[in-house]
């Protein structure tokens, strides 16, 4: 079943853990939005560098740290994803409290390992 996931933080950068997940996801099937801070694109996908018009959202996978997080709360909590996905480096109390409370399931996991052992 494919899960559709914005990946924020995403980068052209094959060195990039935002990128290996970006290309495991496509992958697995898992239909893609990237959102970082240049433009460009990862295997024909288009990083975008401003907040598009999101529906059906199921996962929301972090690539910013927690202070680079802030400015997009209200943006992500207003998709109401099924999950939040919080990568190594990404771990945020505050966020994963808000988005708690309206009923989004998150978890402090690695994007890439999920993948790799069936668990996403």
């Amino acid at each position: 079943m494919s899960k559709k996931t914005l990946v924020l933080g995403a980068s052209v950068n094959p060195q990039r853990y935002s990128n290996m997940a970006t290309l495991s996801l496509l992958n697995h099937g898992h239909p893609v939005v990237l959102i970082g801070q240049k433009a460009g694109e990862i295997k024909g996908e288009p990083i975008l560098v401003s907040p598009p018009e999101l529906r059906d959202i199921d996962t929301v996978t972090l690539y910013l740290n927690p202070n680079n997080q802030k400015p997009w709360y209200n943006y992500i909590l207003s998709l109401r994803p099924k999950r939040i996905i919080f990568n190594p480096g990404t771990e945020n109390p505050e966020l994963f409290e808000q988005a708690t409370r309206i009923g989004t399931e998150c978890t402090e996991a690695c994007t890439l390992v999920l993948l790799s052992i069936g668990a996403y």
